[in-house]
């Protein structure tokens, strides 16, 4: 399974898992000592990865056995479909595993329930082996700590096409870097080609806001904000871009493969992807291959957007010595850094992104898409709240598209959205 920016995307939707029955007290960890031993049989939960990385998996163990006479883990593998339905249920029955994959809006609910270790507390030695942006993935907004060793990350540049650039009279060598010279260049675009030419083809995402420099929530994880000034500022923009044709007319409705297929006609001039669209223009379009330019998300915060994976350690795992030693061998710079040469996703550990496997060209697509992805993501930062949830991001889009639309204004677009997120946020309590 090769796991790109958008399937990784896709596998990590939030979701709200129904633990308040749990009642373990909910401090945001629970019992945090994982002094002693390391010894014992202990679980290990994956997310549908045995059928593709089964050898790995099972050599990974092995060693760590190895290392740990004494130790035993035995490993389980969940599918996708149904996975938080799973951790739910395991969680609410006293049985979830001692070492579990989990995304950050997973780990949420664990940890108020009280069930997901508190990282900072229990084993705060092992900070300063992941990038900053990583391990600040698995903090939950109203609790102190962090729930999760992260583990592999993605993200992906922008496709640019240099032939409609050059045509509107831009610099192809220079594609927009902030949303102020996205909006700019996209104007520009749609007024040369005569609003035949949009810049972009989907709307505004939470993590646009994020990359805006907009604040999406409070720090105490009680209420949305992304209904400030600046965030009605950029919905203005976009709708800017939307009246102006700069901004696909069907973007209301768009989805990955709508807009790769805009981008591949020529009827749209940016748009993410990853090294399989870079072979698929090589078949399917030889001349926007030619004109294929690679750039950074649009940023005007100076960070990217990333997803983070995780490994919780269960908080009441009667062997939590060795549930933490296993957490960190499988999320180690090494470890990580031989998983990242078996599937398209880049290492959490500092320095790691350094390696010449993330840094050198070898003229071949996917090293040109993976060296220019690892070099943004050394800063990057998870932009999507631990706390919204696949409801919220509906909302949200709903109330954009009335914007878009003139159906109401940015404000009230934005009023609407953050008002039905507080009250989704309500019933996650």
């Amino acid at each position: 399974m090769r796991i790109s920016r958008r399937a990784f995307a896709a596998a990590a939707v939030a979701v709200v898992l129904p633990l308040s029955a749990c009642g373990s007290g909910g401090d945001g960890g629970g019992a945090s000592d994982a002094s002693g031993k390391v010894e014992g049989d202990i679980t290990f939960q994956t997310w549908n990865l045995r059928a593709n990385f089964k050898p790995y998996f099972e050599g990974l163990i092995a060693e760590f056995e190895k290392k740990n006479p004494g130790t035993h883990v035995k490993w389980v593998d969940q599918p996708a479909e149904g996975y938080a339905d799973k951790i739910s249920a395991d969680a609410a029955g006293g049985t979830l595993p001692d070492v579990v994959n989990v995304s950050p809006d997973l780990v949420a609910p664990l940890a108020k329930a009280g069930l997901a270790l508190d990282l900072d507390k229990a084993a705060p030695q092992y900070e300063k082996e992941y990038l900053p942006g990583a391990w600040a993935g698995h903090r939950i907004p109203g609790l102190p700590g962090t729930y999760a060793f992260p583990w592999y990350l993605n993200t992906g540049p922008l496709f640019y096409n240099k032939s409609l650039f050059k045509e509107a009279g831009l610099d192809a060598e220079k594609p927009p870097a902030t949303y102020d010279d996205l909006f700019a260049d996209a104007l520009r675009l749609a007024k040369k080609s005569g609003g035949k030419v949009a810049t972009l083809a989907n709307v505004p995402t939470i993590e646009d806001f994020g990359r805006y420099g907009v604040p999406l929530m409070n720090k105490e994880g009680t209420a949305f904000t992304f209904n400030d000034g600046k965030g009605i500022e950029l919905l203005t923009k976009y709708k800017e871009l939307y009246d102006a044709k700069a901004l696909d007319p069907q973007a209301l409705t768009a989805t990955p493969e709508s807009s790769g297929k805009k981008f591949l006609t020529g009827a749209v001039a940016m748009n993410p992807g990853s090294a399989l669209d870079l072979g698929n223009f090589k078949k399917q379009a030889p001349s926007l291959y030619k004109n294929i330019g690679i750039t950074d998300q649009i940023t005007s915060t100076g960070h990217v957007n990333m997803y983070v994976m995780g490994v919780m350690v269960n908080a009441q795992s009667k062997r939590k010595p060795a549930a933490v030693a296993f957490a960190h061998f499988v999320t180690d710079a090494a470890h990580q850094m031989s998983f990242a040469k078996k599937v398209a996703i880049f290492p959490s550990t500092a320095g790691s992104l350094d390696d010449p496997y993330f840094t050198k060209e070898d003229g071949t697509d996917e090293t040109r898409v993976r060296v220019a992805a690892a070099k943004s993501l050394k800063t990057a930062v998870n932009y999507t709240p631990v706390l919204f949830s696949e409801q919220m991001k509906i909302a949200l889009r709903n109330e954009v598209a009335k914007a878009l639309q003139g159906k109401q204004s940015p404000k009230e677009a934005l009023d609407n959205a953050v008002k039905e997120c507080d009250r989704l946020l309500t019933q996650q309590g």
